[in-house]
């Protein structure tokens, strides 16, 4: 509440908005940025061993570390991290790749 003698000023965006009208996106935009692929697949700019963290870091949008984070936390909460990492880097095609591992392997052993 203001005191007697002084005076309040509030400046407003100039398209006559409000700040937070002015920050969300137009209608039929989304806030995530556009992609050129959104399939999922290992690999990317920050690829360390198979590219299964930085992969799903990049299909969820979020920070590679954070996902290597949570590998770590369930590696020492029960060890389930390694098989899913093992499954990871089995089902998900490698960047630039049409199919996985998995499935390379599959269509070799049927064109025997």
């Amino acid at each position: 509440m203001p005191q007697l003698g002084t005076t309040t000023t509030t400046t407003t965006p100039p398209t006559g908005e409000s700040s937070r009208e002015s920050s969300r996106p137009a209608t039929g935009e989304t806030s995530r940025p556009a992609r050129d692929n959104d399939s999922l697949h290992r690999g990317g700019p920050h690829r360390m061993l198979a590219g299964v963290a930085a992969g799903l870091a990049e299909y969820f949008d979020v920070d590679p570390t954070l996902v290597r984070v949570g590998f770590v936390a369930l590696s020492l909460l029960g060890g389930i991290a390694v098989p899913l990492y093992l499954a990871g880097w089995l089902l998900i095609p490698d960047e630039g790749a049409e199919l996985s591992v998995a499935e390379e392997l599959l269509a070799r052993e049927r064109s025997r």
